[in-house]
């Protein structure tokens, strides 16, 4: 069995149970900032989904260049706020970004289940300089998905009944 699939079957299983909950929410909800430096929903569903996509690169390209590899970092240096700023989540329309965060992370355990077990311990180097083995980055992606999920439950377990 490959060593992530207990990651996997949880991710999906996340997906599962949280997709038909997000796709519930309202628009009041989904666009609602708390405060001048949060993200809405809507955008941290937006950022999970570039999480996903610049995940599903970085695992491919691990697999077949020169290690360590040095690949743009969207996530250190406030590229994830660039990120999610341009591509104007807030006025996506919400069951479209839903279903796409649904299949990126179904794609991405389509590809994690494919990764050449030799690769693994190949490196990734972060804009700070720190080295990631392609394994430690697979592992942490849930736990990534899982803390954004988390904001998310709290958010609406404040809201009024």
């Amino acid at each position: 069995m490959n060593e992530f699939e207990t990651n996997n079957r949880t991710l999906l299983q996340l997906v599962d149970e949280w997709t038909p909950k997000l796709s519930a929410l309202p628009d009041e909800t989904v666009t609602f900032r708390p405060d001048n430096e949060s993200w809405t929903i809507k955008e941290i569903i937006g950022h999970l989904i570039d999480s996903a996509s610049n995940n599903t690169h970085r695992f491919i390209h691990l697999q077949y260049q020169a290690s360590p590899l040095i690949f743009p970092d969207y996530a250190n240096l406030g590229n994830n706020d660039r990120w999610v700023a341009l591509q104007d989540y807030q006025t996506e329309n919400w069951e479209d970004l839903v279903q796409l965060w649904k299949y990126m992370n179904r794609h991405i355990v389509h590809v994690i289940r494919r990764v050449n077990p030799g690769k693994l311990d190949n490196e990734w180097i972060t804009a700070s300089g720190e080295k990631v083995s392609l394994r430690k980055m697979i592992a942490g992606y849930l736990q990534h998905v899982q803390l954004h999920l988390g904001e998310i439950g709290e958010r609406i377990a404040r809201l009024p009944n």
